[in-house]
């Protein structure tokens, strides 16, 4: 698929997920948190995750703090990305109470930068998706700090894509920098590609 036709597929989908997603009632948005929540749980506990590198998830997303609230009663350690304009993460632990808004008005952590690197030793990498195909091949939103971020390191721990269930799709469109995902996690179950 030629870039410019990649890149245009691409918009159309974000634009119908998104709409998607803001279409959601408060009550199937906090069945879809428990789930996603228990889900997170399980994986982190199965790979048994002493460090996990995540994202506080925007209003539309499904909800990460109530795992990330659980990692931190676990004495896991939680790395947290803060956006870069140069288009890379830093990372911090956070206090996992105190955000504010980064770039792109994204909530982020406050806290010590730890730098670009800090990610290199967590055991889990947990990223915000739009869609994720049946290859395992994720559509992020369109910045691209998660692709460049795990196209650089030279060994990923598993990686597990955040989605709600009717985000799993045949296809998704691809371009050069997209990033493959491990697994994805959804309110009614945990995909595994690899």
């Amino acid at each position: 698929m030629d870039p410019d036709t990649a890149a245009h597929r691409k918009r159309a989908l974000r634009a119908e997920l998104r709409e998607r997603r803001q279409n959601l009632t408060t009550t199937e948005r906090q069945t879809a948190t428990a789930g996603i929540t228990r889900n997170l749980v399980d994986l982190a506990t199965d790979l048994s995750a002493r460090s996990v590198a995540a994202y506080l998830s925007t209003p539309i997303e499904p909800d990460t703090r109530p795992f990330l609230n659980w990692a931190h009663t676990q004495g896991m350690r939680v790395l947290l990305p803060i956006s870069r304009e140069d288009g890379l993460l830093d990372w911090t632990t956070g206090d996992g109470e105190t955000e504010t808004e980064g770039l792109y008005g994204l909530p982020e952590p406050v806290g010590e930068l730890l730098g670009p690197i800090a990610i290199n030793d967590v055991d889990l990498i947990v990223v915000p998706a739009a869609a994720v195909d049946a290859t395992g091949m994720r559509m992020g939103w369109g910045r691209g700090y998660f692709d460049k971020t795990l196209g650089s390191m030279e060994k990923c721990p598993p990686v597990y894509a955040v989605l709600f269930d009717g985000e799993l799709v045949d296809e998704v469109p691809r371009e050069r920098h997209d990033q493959p995902v491990d697994g994805a996690v959804t309110p009614s179950r945990i995909v595994q590609f690899t």
